[in-house]
């Protein structure tokens, strides 16, 4: 599955609400942030909000895509950015700030994942997570339903995302190994356009593992199902504009 930083930047200031919101609630108290790293860092809008709130931070960023690699160095020519896969990495030193924002949805195995990212904190040290809370939204069900079709079914209808789990489950694999752990959870209602643009947002993310396995036409096929599905469960407000509801689960775990 390949990622187009364009596509995922298309909606940066949407996409970057969320983690201002989690770095902000990093505290400064608990001690010194003297490095940090973005797990996942994408084009670099969430490194730059970590970078902004920790200025005098050793800010790195890794993530799996060539290409959002590149946008981030160009972002932030002075940040160490690397391709990395966020299952195998391994911190050179015990961090004080641990970033994930959007990212450890994609991986499998979060009752491993999260205790071992916990562990390379140093004393003090927090692991600040986000991830989207929306397998049963619409955007979601409706991807799933359209795959199923028998037009689609053959190549994509087994497709899933990762499990995700609640605010319960993810507090008690954290806590046995963190003094502290914060967990919320926040719905965001953003204004988009239109339902064309519902699509354009989810292209540039949960739809990339079911048009990694489609070609051409077949990709403007399933979307064109997709919009009308969409189209009916986001209905345009009397100016023409969709609201999207997108609820996101954050923790702040603190070692």
């Amino acid at each position: 599955m390949t990622w187009s930083a364009k596509q995922y930047s298309a909606f940066e200031e949407e996409r970057t609400r969320p983690v201002r919101d989690l770095v902000a609630a990093i505290s400064h108290s608990e001690r010194p942030v003297r490095v940090a790293i973005d797990l996942g860092c994408g084009p670099g809008n969430s490194t730059e909000v970590l970078a902004q709130r920790f200025p005098d931070a050793a800010v790195s960023g890794i993530d799996s895509s060539d290409d959002m690699i590149d946008a981030a160095t160009k972002r932030m020519p002075h940040v160490p950015f690397a391709v990395a896969d966020i299952a195998t990495w391994r911190a050179a030193q015990p961090m004080d700030v641990i970033l994930a924002n959007a990212s450890l949805q994609w991986l499998p195995d979060h009752a491993t994942l999260y205790p071992r990212l916990a562990a390379q904190l140093a004393p003090g040290g927090q692991l600040a997570i986000q991830t989207p809370d929306n397998l049963e939204e619409p955007a979601h069900r409706l991807a799933r339903e359209v795959a199923a079709d028998k037009a689609f079914a053959e190549r994509i209808g087994a497709v899933r995302h990762p499990p995700r789990h609640g605010a319960i489950d993810y507090y008690a694999m954290l806590r046995p190994h963190c003094s502290r752990v914060d967990v919320w959870r926040t719905t965001y209602y953003h204004p988009l356009a239109d339902a064309a643009a519902v699509v354009e947002w989810f292209k540039g993310s949960a739809l990339r593992p079911y048009l990694a396995l489609l070609d051409a036409g077949q990709q403007a096929a399933f979307l064109a199902r997709y919009q009308e599905a969409i189209a009916q469960a986001y209905p345009a407000l009397a100016d023409g504009s969709v609201l999207l509801p997108f609820p996101r689960l954050f923790i702040v775990a603190t070692r």
